[in-house]
């Protein structure tokens, strides 16, 4: 549902963004509302599955995920929505990593874990086709408001079998972390806001300077504090095994790369070729096949092979797609550029995710895997962050300067007038094509 809920909503942008008469930058806030809450309170949702109890939360973070998607569904306001998809950011900071480490703690490491795993990344990867082809369904026979009330039937339903079918797990003893819990907030909130704000106003700009240095701030004092209390939320004991801290960075990594593509590809396939929201939905399913397809054979071969091969051979090829994606222009079409990048980066994060996802919670304490599962989804989830506010403000950068250049050649009596819409679009509100 979380997965489904990110493709169904990138679908119905365009859409919403003409309801509430906002540019495409402005629409960013629609991704990175959910984001903030999201990515701020992973590690201290994943921590409370581990201390309150993995099923009490996952429903408990079900629950919040329906009701803040009822609220964006029902929004009137640019303001309403925001505050929906902040609700839904902190139940699925709740649901994500107790999701992950329910599995994790119910089979057995090796080869069960392994293909549960696999199973997890089809699910994932289908919601992502479900999600693509809803959103066109929806948002064109509908209306975009559906693409948030669909999730409703899908929470109450996953809260009852929840309820009926997961078992309690062994919990952590012990208190819980306030003070650390308070900074890993903050820190990582501070963290995410940052790279958001520098992607609308810039990297020097002294709200972004000032907001991501006191994040570090926070966050080194979060270090710091974990090391020294006995009750740590984050012990760092979980960073001690190589593989699986070096598994949290490749999916940084990962989560920067896809984040952006995946934001600025749905609003070139609908704004640049011009396709429908459904017809746009419809291009991105053999993406959401590949890894479905991909993911299956990883689970199957790794055992052989081991994570290390997979996870570069994986890399490799979504370097290769994005070097691929970087050649796209106004006149490329879709069979020939984007089809064939986007089937080379499939490729690559179908054979990454398996073993990706098993790396970083293997050999953890059944204890700790509320905590492991966390840091796995922040990894992605800050990269995301760092991926969209990059390319956002390099994008934003472009249009502006290749704006100004073009006014640049006009006559001197039509300048002006085009120099005030060119300072319109600072703000982000780009002027049209009809003006």
């Amino acid at each position: 549902m979380v997965v489904l809920d990110a493709t169904i909503v990138n679908i119905a942008l365009p859409s919403m963004a003409k309801y509430f008469d906002r540019s495409q930058t402005d629409m960013t806030w629609a991704i990175n509302a959910y984001t903030l809450a999201f990515g701020g309170l992973l590690l201290l949702g994943g921590r409370a599955g581990d201390i309150l109890g993995r099923r009490q939360m996952f429903i408990f973070g079900l629950g919040l995920f329906s009701l803040g998607s009822l609220l964006g569904g029902l929004a009137t306001s640019f303001q309403m929505l925001l505050v929906g998809r902040v609700i839904q950011g902190i139940g699925g900071a709740i649901a994500a990593p107790t999701a992950l480490s329910l599995i994790t703690t119910s089979f057995a490491e090796g080869r069960d874990r392994n293909r549960a795993f696999a199973v997890y990344a089809g699910v994932s990867a289908a919601g992502a086709a479900i999600g693509l082809l809803a959103g066109g369904i929806l948002t064109e026979y509908l209306d975009w408001r559906w693409v948030l009330f669909v999730n409703v039937p899908i929470g109450i339903a996953l809260m009852i079998g929840g309820y009926l079918y997961i078992h309690s797990s062994e919990r952590l003893s012990g208190r819980f972390d306030i003070l650390g819990a308070v900074l890993s907030v903050a820190g990582m909130v501070g963290l995410v806001y940052g790279f958001i704000h520098a992607a609308h106003d810039g990297w020097s700009n002294s709200v972004t300077v000032g907001t991501l240095t006191l994040s570090v701030i926070l966050l080194g004092a979060f270090v710091a504090w974990e090391a020294y209390t006995p009750n740590a939320m984050m012990p760092l004991r979980i960073f001690a095994n190589r593989s699986r801290s070096g598994s949290y960075l490749v999916m940084l990594i990962i989560g920067a790369a896809m984040f952006g593509m995946f934001y600025f590809l749905t609003f070139f396939v609908q704004g640049v070729l011009g396709y429908s929201a459904l017809k746009a939905g419809v291009a991105f399913l053999p993406f959401c096949a590949v890894i479905v397809i991909g993911s299956g054979f990883a689970s199957q071969i790794m055992p052989r092979s081991g994570p290390k091969i997979l996870i570069t051979g994986g890399v490799a090829l979504a370097t290769v797609a994005l070097f691929l994606f970087s050649r796209v222009t106004a006149t490329t079409t879709y069979w020939g550029g984007l089809f064939p990048a986007m089937m080379v980066m499939a490729a690559g994060l179908s054979l990454v995710f398996v073993p990706l996802t098993s790396t970083a919670v293997s050999k953890v304490a059944p204890t700790d895997a509320g905590l492991a599962s966390a840091l796995l989804n922040v990894g992605q989830q800050v990269g995301g962050s760092i991926g969209l506010s990059v390319l956002a403000t390099v994008a934003a950068t472009a249009s502006r300067n290749s704006f100004k250049n073009e006014v640049a050649k006009l006559p001197p009596g039509s300048r002006q007038h085009f120099a005030d819409l060119a300072a319109s679009s600072t703000s982000g509100r780009p002027p049209s094509v009809g003006r």
